[in-house]
């Protein structure tokens, strides 16, 4: 029987549009103001960055030390405040949300910094959906792509992981890792292509279809 789902924030409840903007256009222009080149190179200088780590390294997560390294003179938390308009639910979150609390205890799950999901919980008003929020990277110190992640949770939560459904919209950190630890996970796909490889039975166009599946 299952009790608890839990779920990815960016691309899966929140739309990605907010961490788009502060990770490409915030931190690419300030670095372009600070350095004196064109807005363009200077998103394309930061993203060429970003790559070269990749998002397997705690360090692709951590604002703070893209700031330094990049000697930028701006605040984390100047930066999320200056985009934070941006913050906005997907379509049908709140009724999906609706339902399911009064049947499963809902969980957030994310490789998102705390300093994020913080804001983008409190901008959009669904704090009160969840009985735990974890940030892989600022809690555990880990990311999402291995079972290392979900045993944790699942052992915090005092709960197997057959009785867990995780959903998320990264066919690697939220399907394949927690399948491989026995917890059925679903991809969202509303902003995000269908990988290949993911089952279609896992597939989820829309939020709402996570109600037919359970």
């Amino acid at each position: 029987m299952k009790k608890i789902i839990s779920f990815d924030l960016d691309g899966t409840l929140v739309d990605i549009e907010f961490g788009n903007k502060v990770w490409n256009e915030g931190i690419g222009a300030k670095f372009a103001e600070t350095y004196g080149v064109g807005r363009d190179l200077g998103e394309e200088w930061v993203r060429n960055a970003y790559a070269a780590i990749g998002d397997r390294n705690l360090l692709w997560y951590d604002i703070d030390y893209w700031l330094r390294r990049f000697n930028l003179p701006i605040s984390a938390a100047e930066l999320l405040d200056t985009y934070a308009a941006s913050i906005r639910l997907l379509p049908h979150v709140h009724d999906v949300l609706d339902t399911l609390a009064g049947k499963y205890q809902l969980v957030v799950a994310s490789n998102a910094a705390r300093l994020f999901v913080e804001k983008e919980l409190e901008q959009t008003g669904i704090t009160s959906y969840f009985r735990r929020t974890v940030s892989a990277t600022s809690d555990y110190g880990i990311v999402k792509k291995d079972v290392a992640f979900y045993r944790r949770l699942c052992s915090e939560l005092e709960v197997s992981p057959e009785e867990m459904v995780h959903v998320g919209d990264h066919p690697v950190f939220d399907v394949e890792v927690p399948l491989q630890f026995g917890i059925d996970a679903f991809f969202v796909a509303s902003q995000r292509p269908e990988p290949a490889g993911v089952d279609n039975g896992r597939v989820l166009h829309d939020l709402r279809e996570l109600l037919d599946r359970l």
